[in-house]
Parts: structure tokens; C-alpha cells; sequence
């Protein structure tokens, strides 16, 4: 089963923690000094909210693979329809190993494909990061790591956004 990924930054962690707890009637799956994640049946949806990067709102979406397999089928299908992918490989990011690729849609906003394969007790580092270079992003590829468009129906990088 594949599950619906939505990550936002927020202002103040505990006052939206007690909100979407309100909202979801269930305590966070997770929660860390900067982090919380809700991961919901109905619908399945792995819900993220934290204080890194800047402004607040809608930092990513996603699709959450349950395998390897679905992972790879998500992957084919995003290829089959052309579209441009940044592979991440392994990452640690989100308190979370993962193997995943980032697309990006038409207005910027950028989408995850990953599978989870555990729990880390850190964030996690961008790939920057990992190299040993600085960078204030938290754990999706910046815009210039993303390749240019090919069609007019590629996906485009918004540069005004902290990711992706």
C-alpha cells in the first residue's frame, strides 16, 4: 500500500502538534525537538510537519513506497512519462532511511517518491551536506541540483521556494 506524503513547515511545533492531533484525533507517530509525523489509515497519509527551512506552508509532497518494488514501479512510471528525476539514492533524512528520487511538477512544487527502510535518531543531511558542503536546504535536492527542463511538459524548478 502506498500512502500519500505531505511535509509543511510550521512557526511554532507545539501549537501545531496540538492542532493537527485535534484535527487527525490521534497523537503524533513521531515527535522530535523540530519534527512531528502523523501516519494515518484513513486516508493513509504520512503527514510531516517541522520547523527547518524558511517561511511556512507546503515545504514538499509524496508518495510513500511499502517496498522496494513499488518504489520501482512509481520510478517506471515517472520515467515512462518522461518525466525529469533527481535520485537521491540512500538518504537520512526526516529521522528516516530512505531510498528515494524527487520529480518536480509544473508550478515547483516538488514531489518524493521514497521507502522508508528505518528510523535514525537525527534529521538527516541534504546531499550537500553529506559532501561536506554548506547548505541551508534540509533534505530535497536544491534547484540547481534539479535538471532543466526538456519539453514543455517537463517538470520546472520555482526558484522562489526554500526546496526543490
Amino acid at each position: 500500500m502506498k500512502r500519500f506524503h505531505v511535509h509543511l513547515h510550521v512557526d511554532d511545533l507545539a501549537k501545531n502538534i496540538g492542532f493537527y492531533s485535534q484535527l487527525f484525533s490521534r497523537d503524533p507517530a513521531r515527535v522530535e525537538s523540530d519534527y512531528a509525523k502523523w501516519m494515518l489509515d484513513d486516508p493513509p497519509v504520512n503527514f510531516a510537519i517541522s520547523t527547518r527551512g524558511s517561511g511556512y506552508g507546503v515545504d514538499h509532497f509524496g508518495i510513500q513506497a511499502e517496498s522496494a518494488d513499488e518504489l520501482a514501479e512509481l520510478k517506471s512510471r515517472a520515467e515512462a512519462a518522461s518525466l525529469v528525476l533527481e535520485d537521491q539514492g540512500m538518504a537520512s533524512c526526516c529521522y528516516a532511511r530512505s531510498d528515494k528520487y524527487w520529480v518536480t511538477d509544473p508550478q515547483g512544487l516538488a514531489w518524493e517518491h521514497f521507502h522508508t527502510l528505518g528510523t535514525i535518531p537525527v534529521y538527516g543531511q541534504s546531499r550537500e551536506e553529506s559532501a561536506g558542503t554548506p547548505t541551508t536546504s534540509a533534505c530535497c535536492p536544491t534547484p540547481a541540483q534539479i535538471p532543466a527542463p526538456t519539453s514543455c511538459c517537463s517538470p520546472m524548478v520555482n526558484s522562489t521556494t526554500r526546496c526543490c
